[in-house]
């Protein structure tokens, strides 16, 4: 089974960049995040053309999140339960025995700032959702757009972003929270090229330098982890023409 992450940064615009990395990696799942559609606008002809079934949770100019199988899912949830929130960032199903959250993380724009705030309560809501979810679900991968770099070795320049958003020692707690629930990242379960990053600014030629984060993951269960054989980001599409700043991600897991 294959299953890949991408924040792809308006759906509208970016469609035929999708259906083409489709074409060439025909993944089983792929989360989608910040697809900033709404429902009615979403383009599911063209995606169920291509073999995908949809799930979809959209919102208008913001946020916005969509799953895409060859299989169907069953048993979704949109958003985190208990958690009230007006922005579309979660959508889970189970696909071919698998449980996928697909999740667009808050950014949080700065410490101390309320959209922190914000971001802080949300993820506190999400680890209690993932607990529980493990609970009823042992094969579970939680994947998306964390906006968190989790390490000094998933940051080109780890002293200058010290501190910042993305990579406040408040942020990587919280990562490491979802990691105590027995999760794993995929993509530390093997030897990887230094400097790997996921996302680069449109700004000051950062994709040109390699200058980027590592802030989209995939996260397994632990029933899961022993199937995992690679886990890599797909840096190609960035050099695509008006790209998303961010890169697909995907996994490998091997069957039972």
């Amino acid at each position: 089974m294959k299953l890949a992450t991408w924040n792809i940064n308006s759906l509208a615009v970016r469609l035929p960049q999708v259906l083409d990395w489709l074409a060439a990696h025909p993944v089983d799942v792929i989360g989608l995040q910040e697809t900033k559609l709404i429902d009615d606008k979403f383009p599911q002809a063209e995606l169920e053309a291509a073999g995908y079934q949809v799930q979809r949770f959209g919102q208008a100019t913001y946020n916005g999140v969509a799953l895409l199988s060859r299989q169907s899912a069953s048993d979704v949830v949109r958003n985190l339960p208990g958690f009230d929130d007006p922005q579309a960032r979660v959508l889970t199903a189970t696909v071919d025995g698998v449980r996928v959250i697909n999740a667009y993380f808050p950014n949080g724009q700065a410490p101390d700032s309320p959209k922190f705030a914000y971001k802080m309560a949300w993820l506190d809501a999400l680890r209690g959702f993932v607990a529980e979810q493990l609970t009823h679900y042992p094969q579970l991968v939680l994947l998306g757009d964390f906006n968190i770099a989790p390490e000094d070795r998933d940051v080109h320049d780890p002293v200058a972003w010290a501190g910042q958003i993305h990579c406040t020692a408040e942020e990587r707690q919280h990562f490491e929270g979802l990691l105590g629930t027995g999760l794993c990242d995929a993509f530390r379960l093997f030897e990887q090229p230094p400097k790997s990053w996921s996302w680069w600014d449109y700004r000051m030629l950062a994709f040109r330098k390699n200058q980027g984060l590592r802030i989209d993951h995939i996260l397994v269960s632990p029933a899961l982890k022993p199937r995992v054989r690679s886990c890599t980001i797909d840096k190609l599409p960035r050099k695509n023409e008006r790209p998303s700043d961010h890169a697909p991600v995907w996994v490998e897991i091997a069957d039972q």
